[in-house]
């Protein structure tokens, strides 16, 4: 079965983030000139999603605003260069590909903000994409996991190798061996103490999921951060299904964090054709 359906659950409040975040939805606050959220859809796209499902909350309006055809082009008094800029804005969203947008109540924690998604994901596989991590990679995490899918009653994760101080901030599994970069999980733990850690390695927001992981959802009681947890309906779904975690190729940046997105702004403005050596000069100025 192709994979169509891609689930982006934006309806978190930000609080790290907070005063910036007030009025502006997080997933809005920009990498150098591009909103997180962009970047999420821009991988989804480019790994063939088409059915685009964003979970969002009362305060995200300006998410969907982003991706509406809102740029006025027939002003008489606009140049030609800001007209085609104007046009590539209208046209984020590709004419074949859709947008669905559906409300969650109450933050109640990933896994419930997925399972707002069931009425529109009927029985199909779908993969789910968090706009905090920003992985810069060629191809696009997801576009790899795509290309390793084959099995619509199985599940892949996304996972890379963390220190074990870290895993406080981490779903964390249990993979007894990797083959080229993929094995079975055969544990998960959401948030351990360091040394409960059944491994280093850490669950990171990319997945593709059976449908079967809503059924799971829908019987998972509250969890860690009184939440519904994704990270429990993983654990509960492994007796009984193939899940299988995938080390990905690429960087990745905690945008969730105030460190990890000024080092994604830093890096990717670096990489920009247009200013990226006047700023490594003036970088290096500095910390002569």
């Amino acid at each position: 079965m192709k994979l169509k359906k891609v689930v982006f659950p934006v309806a978190g409040h930000g609080s790290r983030f907070l005063p910036a975040t007030k009025a502006t939805p997080k997933e809005m606050l920009p990498i150098v000139d591009k909103p997180l959220i962009q970047y999420a859809v821009e991988e989804a796209l480019d790994a063939g999603f088409t059915e685009l499902i964003f979970i969002t909350g009362k305060t995200k309006r300006a998410i969907t605003d982003h991706f509406d055809v809102t740029l006025e082009i027939g002003v008489s008094n606009i140049t030609e260069k800001k007209k085609k800029l104007f046009e590539e804005m209208n046209n984020i969203i590709p004419k074949n590909c859709s947008c669905i947008y559906i409300r969650q109540g109450e933050p109640l924690g990933l896994g419930h903000a997925i399972l707002q998604a069931k009425p529109v994901l009927a029985d199909e596989p779908f993969a789910v994409v968090l706009a905090d991590d920003l992985i810069d990679a060629k191809p696009g995490a997801l576009k790899q996991m795509v290309d390793f899918y084959n099995d619509d009653k199985s599940s892949l994760i996304a996972v890379q190798q963390v220190a074990k101080a870290e895993s406080v901030h981490y779903g964390m599994i249990d993979c007894p061996e990797f083959n080229k970069g993929i094995g079975k999980i055969s544990n998960i733990i959401e948030k351990p103490q360091p040394e409960d850690a059944p491994s280093e390695f850490g669950v990171v927001g990319r997945y593709i999921f059976s449908n079967q992981i809503l059924d799971y959802l829908a019987k998972t009681k509250v969890g860690t951060g009184n939440e519904i947890q994704l990270t429990d309906a993983i654990k509960s779904m492994l007796g009984s299904n193939i899940v299988s975690a995938y080390v990905f190729q690429g960087t990745r940046y905690d945008c969730g964090d105030k460190l990890g997105f000024v080092k994604a702004n830093l890096e990717y403005a670096l990489k920009n054709k247009h200013f990226g050596d006047e700023l490594e000069s003036y970088l290096r100025n500095r910390l002569a």
